[in-house]
């Protein structure tokens, strides 16, 4: 299915509201997209076909939107890392007690899409690295920004592009992404697969996470895919 004009239009309109204050929250909008500079530092020996990096970023929902729609992103698959219990589910997740951040598992084509892309719209468009232990209207560290990556070139490159962007100042306060050595993920239950793109209407995607899809169409053309590669598709 291609991407709707209706999706689009829906992203228009909760980005608008926003403007006019109908949905506030604490610091930026969770939808202001800020342009900022590619990293300086980029992966150089990527592994050949495919890695997998996993980004949390505040619901898991608007994350997963974004990279399905990065060309050269294999899946984008919802769930839950960096906590200590074994097979969690939403409801644990969301006590805020496991220390699990709801998380994305993103798979891609390093020759179609470098690492250092891939974080670029990680911090431009889908999330605010500058909120601390919560995303615009959801709070707690279930919430927070977090990178697990897989590798240590991974890490490096992680690690330096955080240092670049605060050196640059393009954010109004320091970024707080936490970088942490990968140990587990747990995808979520079906029904958190593909919910933007499943829930375009519901007034939560309307306002927080379409126009986050909106702004990478608009800011990283290069990378566009019109049709997204959903998780329940393939699993059908």
């Amino acid at each position: 299915m291609k991407f709707s004009p209706t999706y689009l239009a829906l992203a228009v309109v909760g980005a608008a509201a926003i403007g006019t204050g109908l949905f506030v929250s604490q610091g930026r909008a969770a939808e202001d997209p800020v342009k900022i500079p590619a990293p300086m530092v980029d992966e150089a020996n990527a592994p050949a076909g495919s890695e997998t990096i996993v980004l949390a970023g505040g619901c898991f929902w608007g994350v997963q939107a974004v990279f399905q729609h990065v060309e050269g992103v294999q899946s984008a698959v919802s769930g839950y890392s960096g906590g200590t219990l074994a097979n969690p589910g939403y409801e644990e997740v969301s006590s805020g007690t496991t220390g699990h951040a709801e998380s994305v598992e993103v798979k891609f084509d390093p020759r179609k899409v470098s690492l250092g892309r891939i974080l670029q719209v990680y911090f431009s468009v889908a999330h605010n690295p500058t909120e601390l232990n919560y995303q615009g209207p959801d709070h707690g560290t279930q919430y927070r920004s977090a990178i697990f990556f897989t590798s240590d070139e991974q890490q490096k490159v992680a690690a330096a592009y955080i240092d670049q962007l605060n050196k640059a100042g393009v954010y109004p306060a320091p970024i707080v992404t936490e970088v942490t050595k990968f140990s587990s993920f747990y995808p979520a239950e079906d029904y958190h697969q593909d919910y933007a793109y499943l829930h375009p209407d519901q007034p939560y995607i309307a306002y927080n996470d379409l126009p986050k899809v909106a702004n990478l169409k608009a800011l990283f053309p290069a990378v566009w895919r019109d049709k997204p590669t959903l998780v329940m598709a393939k699993a059908s």
